[in-house]
């Protein structure tokens, strides 16, 4: 799987996850600070990383930033992402599950490499549920429609 990573900071932990991933079989496509030129501020990571997730050209997205919130609140900007902050593995299987997540960001601060793996797991292992949880992703679906004038209503 085409998994794009991205963060403002290439650091031990963000280069410890790609390796992960590529032992997982996966393809990590590196935005940001991790990809060579690109521009790595926060903003611009986060919603690369959305476009990359939402085009279809990987199939989810990796962030990081200090916090994780700034990048997640970037990516969540564009159009079909569904980006969470997981600051441990039950977060990330219920925002699998739940949710269906499709970007995971963690913080480059509060994110051991150990936890980082558990989350991996976790992430990887939990399907999206379906069923009641489906009706929820498409009401987040139709808010993404919305025009920005009905949210007053």
């Amino acid at each position: 799987m085409r998994i794009a990573i991205g963060s403002d900071e290439a650091t031990h932990l963000t280069a410890h996850v790609i390796a992960e991933l590529e032992r997982r079989g996966h393809e990590a496509v590196p935005a940001g600070a991790l990809a060579k030129g690109e521009d790595a501020r926060w903003p611009v990571v986060g919603r690369r990383v959305g476009l990359l997730v939402s085009s279809g050209e990987c199939a989810e997205g990796i962030l990081f930033c200090f916090t994780g919130t700034g990048v997640s609140m970037a990516a969540n900007k564009v159009h079909g992402v569904r980006a969470a902050v997981c600051a441990d593995a039950q977060t990330a299987a219920d925002t699998r599950r739940w949710n269906h997540a499709n970007v995971l960001v963690m913080s480059l601060r509060a994110t051991s490499t150990e936890e980082a793996g558990e989350v991996l797991d976790a992430w990887f292992a939990e399907p999206f549920g379906g069923g009641a949880d489906e009706a929820m992703v498409g009401l987040l679906a139709e808010a993404d429609r919305e025009p920005v004038s009905r949210a007053s209503e």
